[in-house]
């Protein structure tokens, strides 16, 4: 058997040895090509399943994205929104602004992030650390960002306020420095009065009491808004600490209380006479913030409480009023002379239940390059600096000359003192019953201290167990 099975085989070679030779030389490249098609053949194929992977992969935002960001009147200036048609045009995600009245936003935001936070991306808020922890609760309802390259651009002090416990969670773009809130005042008034800038409060009071025989009413102040009056209460904290040193921290400790402090009944007592004596006018309870501009150009108010970049902003509404006719000094209630500095600021935060949380973060990166961060300060006329790295601000001479004089900074109490900032809009309606002769000074400090107790209570704050 197996010799038949090997002659089999030769004849099977024999034949095909034959078969070779008479098909001639045509036939024999074909074993010869074969081993050189096959890299032919396998190049077209890595192409093609490379176009296949380029066709196929999702882009980075899904088209039609849109992030919708929720804020408080006044915090998204007009330079961020011409930024975010920049950041549409660059990316195809637009920003929906949901801007909310100031007196309403924090109750409107509450009341959405208790519900789920249906409709958010991103939403805007005070920072601070009581702020954050307590009105905010950023570390259920916040992203972290601590990786952000932006946040060690960030100034160190800003991004401490919006920080728990080693994480950073908001964003904030702000002039935080030059963002003071000081007194405003037109030269020319003054001058034409013989006055000049008042170095405690009796000089203020006479000042103001000047320009009203003038027939000028002395200040503009918006209380209809709710919250800036609260200004000349809470920014003072630095005159607060200066007469009784160590008081921030023995009122984080439960230690002293805002009603017990004579330095805040003393600038309360001198802030309720002003309103007496008919410094804000007949219709201040009914001013309104947006107005600002409009009452400063028009010369029948001297002075109001607004920020170094306000002569700008009335000269770019008002070109026939010169920057320059507007000068800068310190709120000098209870004799105060030490510039208010608040390192916190509006900032902004993304949400943790966001269905765009990577086009949240890209809107955030793409905020704090050093170039649109330039481009928001030099077409934001009520910044003066902003508080990152590498911008660059110009300063006019009165903006110069304020920070020549007042050298000596303390930090404001909202920010200073836990449980303050969160009840601002609390204190607001207090100073308002305050003027109406509802409430008195003493009132509303011990009011203060009620909100306070009630906050650190419910926090579980150790300090008040």
């Amino acid at each position: 058997m197996f010799r038949h099975r090997n002659l089999l085989f030769t004849l099977v070679v024999v034949l095909s040895i034959m078969l070779a030779t008479a098909c001639g030389p045509a036939a024999t490249p074909a074993p010869v090509e074969e081993p050189t098609q096959a890299p032919a053949t396998e190049a077209p194929t890595e192409a093609a399943a490379t176009e296949e992977a380029q066709a196929t992969e999702a882009p980075a935002f899904a088209p039609g994205t849109t992030i919708t960001y929720l804020a408080s009147q006044d915090w998204i200036k007009e330079s961020e929104m011409q930024l975010a048609e920049k950041f549409e045009a660059e990316t195809g995600v637009h920003v929906d602004f949901q801007i909310i009245p100031s007196d309403q936003y924090f109750n409107v935001l509450e009341t959405k992030l208790e519900s789920g936070g249906e409709g958010i991306d991103i939403f805007g808020g005070q920072s601070g650390k009581t702020d954050i922890k307590l009105q905010l609760n950023v570390e259920k309802n916040a992203v972290p960002l601590t990786d952000q390259e932006w946040v060690t651009r960030m100034n160190p002090l800003s991004v401490e306020q919006v920080s728990l416990d080693g994480e950073t969670y908001g964003l904030t773009a702000w002039d935080t420095v030059g963002g003071s809130w000081v007194m405003v005042y037109n030269k020319t008034i003054f001058a034409d009065n013989g006055l000049s800038v008042p170095t405690n409060f009796a000089e203020f009071e006479a000042a103001c009491q000047a320009i009203l025989d003038a027939g000028i009413t002395p200040v503009y102040e918006p209380v209809a808004d709710g919250w800036h009056h609260v200004l000349w209460f809470l920014e003072m904290g630095p005159v607060y600490e200066a007469a009784n040193p160590g008081l921030a921290d023995a009122l984080n400790a439960n230690q002293a209380t805002f009603a017990g402090d004579p330095t805040m009944l003393t600038a309360l007592t001198q802030y309720n006479e002003m309103y007496d004596k008919g410094y804000f006018g007949a219709d201040a309870l009914s001013n309104e913030f947006v107005n600002t501009e409009a009452a400063l150009a028009s010369g029948e108010y001297a002075m109001t409480v607004n920020r170094f970049g306000l002569p700008s902003l009335i000269h770019e509404a008002y070109p026939d009023v010169a920057a320059d006719n507007f000068g800068f000094f310190i709120i000098p209630l209870a004799d105060n002379q030490i510039w208010n500095v608040n390192p916190a600021a509006p900032s902004k935060f993304i949400y943790s239940g966001s269905k765009n949380i990577e086009a949240a973060k890209a809107y955030f990166e793409f905020l704090t390059r050093p170039e649109n961060l330039q481009y928001m300060l030099d077409n934001e006329a009520q910044f003066t600096m902003l508080n990152f790295e590498g911008i660059t601000a110009e300063l006019s001479a009165d903006q110069q000359a304020f920070f020549d004089t007042y050298t000596e900074q303390g930090t404001v109490y909202q920010t200073a003192v836990n449980y303050v900032n969160p009840q601002w809009m609390d204190v607001g309606q207090d100073l308002t019953a305050m003027f109406t002769d509802a409430m008195t000074p003493a009132d509303v400090l011990a009011s203060v201290d009620q909100r306070r107790t009630d906050m650190a209570e419910a926090a579980g704050d150790n300090a008040w167990k």
